[in-house]
């Protein structure tokens, strides 16, 4: 058994492109467009397993974009994403000075949380060990929900 990949729904293409692509770093691998289903399945993969997701050996994300409007509160009470990032206070730093609501701040140099435009909370994990914690982070609280 190996992981395939992790499905949210969408309701903004663009919105969501620019919040995992631009400011999350995540790259599309292949888009599906299935008019009789009325749906668009976009795939993603973060830039480490860009290789290995064209090969189909790589986690992936795939975003679910129906045609038809559906209301998706809370993300459908979908958990979160979790990715593990070189160097966590970088990226959240990163996410800020893009306009992205830091939820839950690596006060620890550790762990993270944000919110995509559809509410879904996703994970940043530093990988390896932990950062020392350091400031802003170590002081900031935590914004709404994650």
């Amino acid at each position: 058994m190996r992981y395939l990949h992790t499905m949210v729904r969408i309701t903004d293409v663009e919105a969501s492109l620019d919040f995992y692509c631009n400011k999350m770093g995540l790259v599309e691998t292949r888009r599906i467009e299935n008019e009789s289903g009325r749906f668009t399945l976009i795939f993603l993969a973060a830039p480490g397993d860009k290789d290995r997701a064209a090969a189909e050996q790589a986690p992936l994300l795939e975003l679910t974009y129906n045609w038809d409007p559906e209301d998706y509160s809370s993300g459908r009470n979908f958990g979160h994403l979790a990715y593990s990032v070189d160097n966590i206070y970088e990226l959240c730093q990163k996410l800020m000075d893009k306009g992205v609501t830091i939820n839950r701040p690596p006060r620890d140099g550790h762990m993270a949380f944000v919110r995509s435009p559809d509410g879904i909370s996703i994970e940043l994990l530093q990988e390896g060990d932990r950062l020392e914690p350091a400031e802003p982070w170590k002081s900031m609280g935590n914004t709404g929900a994650w």
